[in-house]
């Protein structure tokens, strides 16, 4: 059941959009804001907020890597694997933060503190190897670098 507070700022993204579908990633992260990931319960009221199908959203909400639909951890990393990281160095950096925090992508740590997420592309092929933690961007990695920037987010 979402809150009052989830039903304004679904309705708010639902006012500003053309669409009904235009509103969807929008309303579906004012849910994840609050929530840190969406459920089926959640989006299926979500879907009836926006006057969809759960299977409509959920088709939406899968779509983007943005919307995630089983829980995370408090931060979530995007490594980027596109074709500029991986000959920049992905391959050493996807090992050494599996390494570094005992998990593999797709994983979240024990504590819960991190998820590791493989992405597409970040768009920083000048920085590369990159990640995204939370919102955000970290560029021209090494694993020194790396073990910095986590140490930062408790």
């Amino acid at each position: 059941m979402l809150s009052d507070q989830e039903r304004v700022e679904v309705e708010a993204a639902l006012s500003h959009a053309e669409t009904t579908r235009a509103a969807a990633t929008d309303a579906l992260k004012a849910v994840q804001r609050r929530r840190g990931w969406v459920s089926d319960e959640t989006l299926a009221d979500v879907a009836s907020l926006l006057g969809l199908t759960a299977c409509e959203l959920d088709s939406i909400a899968t779509c983007y890597n943005g919307i995630y639909r089983r829980p995370v951890g408090r931060h979530v990393i995007l490594l980027c694997d596109s074709v500029s990281c991986c000959i920049m160095g992905y391959d050493f950096i996807r090992e050494h933060l599996k390494t570094r925090l005992g998990i593999g992508l797709g994983e979240t740590t024990a504590d819960g503190r991190f998820t590791l997420l493989p992405v597409a592309c970040l768009g920083l092929c000048e920085s590369a190897p990159a990640m995204l933690i939370d919102d955000n961007v970290h560029g021209d990695l090494t694993p020194e670098k790396m073990d910095r920037i986590l140490a930062a987010y408790p």
